[in-house]
């Protein structure tokens, strides 16, 4: 899987690094059309679009603030599809009469449970489908799918812009506890710089 994605990484970095300053606009559609199907279903591409476009930026071809936004609202539209998903067709197709429809009942049963007592962390942990399976309200997924979005965002984003490729290997090593710390290392920076311009 990991080769699977350093593939499609290469790729993404091959088609948003050379020649794209004149297209600025198509890259920022691709990355929230990649973000939003991360998201909703196929894990890998998104990122590997979102760390192109943070290289970009760093090289001046897109805007930071812009890839940020971008990748924000598309994660967050792809996981609320994702969850619409899950909700409208998974927990349907699980729940239709047919073979081990008991044993199908009781692990809807114990996942919904689940969903309602630890439903922030089986977010960040879990495909947004799977919370619309496991029927969890949308007045919870949503602040909850938003929040992580945003982490994701200025984690791989903010990373690669600062830092280039190597955001993966952080990401390998850390997990969601380091695209987190550096998305929290991305915000203080952000806010250093804008309260330093401020006071000159």
């Amino acid at each position: 899987m990991r080769i699977f994605g350093r593939s499609l990484a290469s790729l993404a970095l091959i088609g948003l690094l050379h020649h794209r300053a004149r297209h600025a606009g198509v890259d920022y559609v691709g990355l929230f059309l990649a973000a939003g199907a991360s998201w909703a279903a196929i894990p890998g591409v998104g990122e590997a679009a979102l760390i192109a476009a943070g290289i970009a930026a760093s090289r001046g071809r897109l805007d930071l603030v812009a890839v940020v936004a971008v990748a924000w609202a598309g994660a967050s539209a792809g996981g609320m599809s994702g969850w619409l998903l899950g909700l409208k067709g998974g927990r349907g197709l699980l729940t239709a009469a047919g073979p081990l429809l008991r044993l199908r009942l009781a692990l809807i049963a114990r996942g919904d449970r689940f969903y309602e007592r630890f439903g922030a962390i089986a977010v960040l942990f879990t495909p947004s489908w799977m919370a619309g399976i496991y029927d969890m309200r949308s007045s919870r997924f949503l602040p909850i799918n938003a929040v992580s979005a945003l982490a994701w965002a200025l984690g791989f984003g903010g990373g690669a812009y600062l830092i280039g490729p190597s955001i993966t290997e952080v990401a390998e090593d850390f997990g969601l506890l380091g695209t987190v710390l550096v998305a929290v290392g991305v915000v203080g920076a952000v806010v250093f710089l804008f309260r330093r311009r401020r006071g000159r």
